[in-house]
């Protein structure tokens, strides 16, 4: 998971076939009418790249289509943090992917098992949480490789983030940031109540994941992958798809890693 340069591309390679997608807001569009112009709209089984115009939760729609597919994805921001992507400058675009670095993403699996007995999977490479549905806190108990961790947590929630994810909602909810080369994978409780003081753990990236939901009819409890919300779960288990990665691309002195590392010293 360091950033490097793309693997893909032999030396003074110039990658000049390459696939838009824009997000529906004015800015978005605005840009992929002058880079389509200007290079062209090539088919993404095709492409070098894509180029994803918009901001970071559209970027992450685009990461998600390219989950074990040879395409990295390089991020025009044309929204607002813009975490994930690079600034919005008229400067020549392939030579620019051509001296990006290339951070390699791994997702989480999530298969969430309903009160009703169905099983829905899904990939996040943001995140996993779940999330009382009513006024009352939720009662959760968590497994980590088949041992039972914390027998009971009542809280609003709990997250698994990935390292790329733990600037997201990990660090909103107080939880630790993560290098991309550090195999770790942040749990953090959403708004404990008891244990109060427990601020969660750092697992290794193999760690098989499980929250089981207590009192479920009282205390109903949702599970969100990325985009993936399911209602009324009984049981969560998460771990992390090794086998399928993302490539993000960054302009030099961007990269993802230095990202997180300056993200650390933000006041």
């Amino acid at each position: 998971m360091n950033d490097m340069s793309y693997p893909g591309w032999t030396n003074g390679y110039l990658p000049t076939k390459l696939s838009f997608a824009a997000a529906p807001n004015e800015s978005a569009q605005q840009w992929l009418e002058r880079l389509t112009q200007d290079y062209g709209q090539c088919a993404p089984d095709e492409a070098d790249a894509l180029v994803c115009l918009g901001g970071d939760g559209f970027m992450l729609e685009m990461l998600h289509t390219t989950l074990g597919r040879n395409l990295p994805v390089y991020g025009i921001n044309c929204g607002t943090v813009g975490f994930l992507m690079n600034p919005a400058v008229p400067d020549d675009l392939p030579a620019r992917l051509a001296t990006a670095q290339a951070a390699i993403l791994h997702p989480l699996r999530m298969k969430a098992t309903t009160v009703e007995g169905k099983c829905i999977h899904a990939l996040a490479l943001n995140d996993v949480f779940l999330f009382r549905q009513t006024r009352q806190a939720a009662k959760i108990r968590i497994g980590v490789d088949g041992r039972v961790r914390l027998p009971e947590l009542i809280c609003d929630g709990v997250l698994i983030s990935t390292p790329a994810g733990s600037t997201a909602y990990n660090l909103s909810a107080h939880g630790p940031i993560v290098p991309l080369s550090a195999n770790l994978l942040p749990l953090t409780p959403i708004s404990a109540f008891r244990p109060r003081r427990w601020r969660g753990a750092l697992l290794p990236s193999t760690a098989q994941v499980r929250f089981d939901i207590l009192e479920t009819d009282k205390r109903p409890v949702a599970a969100v992958a990325d985009f993936t919300e399911v209602r009324d779960v009984i049981s969560v288990e998460i771990s992390e798809a090794r086998e399928l990665q993302t490539t993000v691309l960054f302009d030099p002195g961007q990269s993802l890693s230095e990202r997180i590392i300056t993200e650390q010293f933000t006041a």
